[in-house]
């Protein structure tokens, strides 16, 4: 499963998140996760459920089931096919939107983005989600350097209007941290949280 080739870094992010979710283990779905009042099974089924409202702001399906915001952890399928689900909606979307489109309907604040910012948004939101479910459940980090990097340059032009309600304060970086290790304490997460 991989997005359009127009916007690598949805494909990646996206990658990102199914080969997370394929990676927990069926026991593990309970554990807690860097976004502290949600557990594993939450925050995928706040990850899908964002990939679904980005979709369906772009006219394809009708949104996710449940508020993303307040996720119940009752998926409803197997794992891996709501992440699926999710993201090839989300992909189908974002395959019909030119990558210079001036502005796209986004789900966050205020609604409007060009199209290269929104497709990384909801790409940063795949991501970082994936990175969550990963560390929570003893796995690698899915983030590479490059595509954190990306992310990060996206994530400072949309990120401090939504701080109060969608990202949690910035944690301070240190000399030599990498690019990785500043996405993540940009948007508030620890990078060497464990569970």
């Amino acid at each position: 499963m991989s997005a359009a080739t127009n916007w690598p870094v949805l494909a990646q992010s996206h990658e990102a998140l199914l080969t997370a979710v394929r990676g927990v283990a069926p026991g593990d779905w309970e554990r807690p996760t860097p976004c502290s009042e949600w557990n594993a099974a939450q925050v995928l089924q706040h990850a899908a459920g964002d990939q679904l409202g980005y979709a369906a702001f772009l006219g394809e399906g009708t949104g996710p089931a449940e508020d993303p915001f307040a996720p119940s952890g009752k998926l409803g399928d197997e794992p891996a096919a709501v992440a699926e689900a999710a993201v090839r909606a989300a992909a189908a979307a974002w395959s019909r939107i030119p990558v210079d489109q001036a502005e796209v309907a986004v789900p966050l604040p205020p609604n409007k983005m060009t199209a290269a910012l929104g497709a990384n948004a909801c790409a940063l939101d795949a991501a970082v989600h994936a990175w969550d479910i990963a560390v929570a459940t003893g796995q690698e980090s899915p983030l590479t350097a490059d595509l954190a990097a990306e992310l990060l340059d996206a994530a400072r032009q949309f990120v401090e209007p939504l701080r109060a309600f969608a990202f949690a304060p910035v944690v301070p970086a240190q000399p030599g941290d990498d690019a990785v290790e500043e996405l993540l304490k940009y948007l508030g997460r620890r990078p060497d949280w464990t569970a």
